[in-house]
C-alpha cells in the first residue's frame, strides 16, 4: 500500500529526472545551434576571405600530415585540404538545401492535393506514390543523373525527384487529420468551395509539417549527393565536393594516410548531427504531447 510519505519522497527524484532531461534538451539544442552557425559562417567567409586557389597543386607538399600551414594536411596532389573541405561543404550544401526544398514543394503539392481531392484521385496518386517508393532511392537517383552530363543540377534534380515521396505521405495525412476538424466543416457549410478550403486552412495546417520534413531531407540529400559523387556518377572529378574527396582519397587511406578521408568525413557527418538537433526541437515544439513529455 502506498503511503503520502512514499509519493513525497519520489517526488523529488521524478523532479530531478526531468530537470536532467531539460538540461540535456538545452545542451544539444545549443551545440546543434553552434554547430549550424559555424558551418554557414565557414561556408559564407572563409571563400571571401581567404584569397588562396582551393584548385592550386603544389606536388612539392603532397600527402602532409595535419599542422600549422595546413591545419587538415594535404591531399595527394598538394592541395589545402581545409580548404577543400570548406568548398566541397559550400556545394554539398547548395546541392542539399536546393534539393531539399524542391522535393518539400512536389511533395507537398502532391500530397495537398491527394488529402484534398480524395476518393479515386486519393488512392491512385498514393499507388503512383508506392510504386516509385518501391524503387530504392540511390538506383533511381543513379538512373536519373545518367540522363544527364556530370553537373551540380542534375544531382539536384535527382536527388528532388527521388525524396518528395515520404514528404507526400506526411503531408497527405495531415491533411486528412485537418479535414475531420470542426473549422474545415464550418467553412464547407458556409459555401467554401474546395479549392478555397485547401488553401486557406488546409494547407496552412501542414505547413509546420513540411518545414520540419525540408529541415530532415537537407542532410539526407547531403548524403545522397555525397554517394553519388563517390560512384563517380555526379559531379566532376574537379569539383569539390564532400563526396568527390572522399571517393579521391580512398588511395591515400589504403596507403596509410588517414587525414585526406577523415576530415570530409566529419564535415558530413557533423552538420548531419546538428540539422538533426535542431530538427528534434522543431518536433518537440509543434507536437505538444513530445514537449510535454520532456518536461516531466
Amino acid at each position: 500500500m502506498t503511503t503520502d510519505v512514499d509519493v513525497a519522497d519520489r517526488k523529488p527524484a521524478w523532479r530531478a529526472h526531468g530537470t536532467a532531461r531539460r538540461s540535456t534538451h538545452v545542451l544539444r539544442l545549443r551545440v546543434s545551434c553552434a554547430l549550424v552557425a559555424v558551418t554557414v559562417l565557414a561556408v559564407l567567409l572563409v571563400p571571401p576571405l581567404v584569397q588562396l586557389d582551393q584548385q592550386a597543386v603544389d606536388l612539392a607538399a603532397k600527402l602532409q600530415p595535419p599542422g600549422w600551414a595546413h591545419p587538415f594536411g594535404t591531399d595527394d596532389v598538394g592541395r589545402d585540404l581545409l580548404l577543400r573541405c570548406v568548398y566541397g561543404l559550400r556545394v554539398s550544401l547548395l546541392v542539399g538545401v536546393v534539393a531539399a526544398l524542391t522535393a518539400t514543394v512536389i511533395g507537398t503539392a502532391v500530397g495537398a492535393a491527394a488529402g484534398a481531392l480524395g476518393g479515386r484521385a486519393d488512392r491512385l496518386v498514393m499507388r503512383l506514390v508506392d510504386t516509385l517508393s518501391s524503387v530504392p532511392h540511390l538506383l533511381l537517383g543513379i538512373f536519373i543523373v545518367a540522363m544527364f552530363r556530370p553537373g551540380v543540377w542534375p544531382v539536384v534534380i535527382s536527388v528532388a525527384l527521388t525524396h518528395w515521396l515520404s514528404t507526400a505521405r506526411i503531408v497527405r495525412a495531415e491533411v486528412l487529420s485537418l479535414r475531420s476538424r470542426p473549422f474545415v466543416d464550418a467553412a464547407v457549410s458556409g459555401g467554401a468551395s474546395r479549392w478555397r478550403v485547401t488553401v486557406r486552412h488546409l494547407l496552412p495546417g501542414v505547413l509546420p509539417q513540411a518545414g520540419l520534413a525540408a529541415v530532415l531531407m537537407v542532410p539526407h540529400a547531403m548524403w545522397h549527393e555525397s554517394a553519388l559523387s563517390f560512384l563517380g556518377l555526379g559531379l566532376p572529378t574537379h569539383t569539390a565536393s564532400l563526396g568527390t574527396l572522399i571517393q579521391g582519397a580512398r588511395g591515400s587511406l589504403l596507403a596509410g594516410q588517414w587525414w585526406p578521408t577523415l576530415f570530409p568525413g566529419l564535415f558530413l557527418i557533423l552538420p548531419t548531427l546538428a540539422i538533426a538537433g535542431l530538427a528534434g526541437a522543431w518536433r518537440e515544439r509543434i507536437n505538444p504531447r513530445r514537449r510535454s513529455e520532456l518536461m516531466l
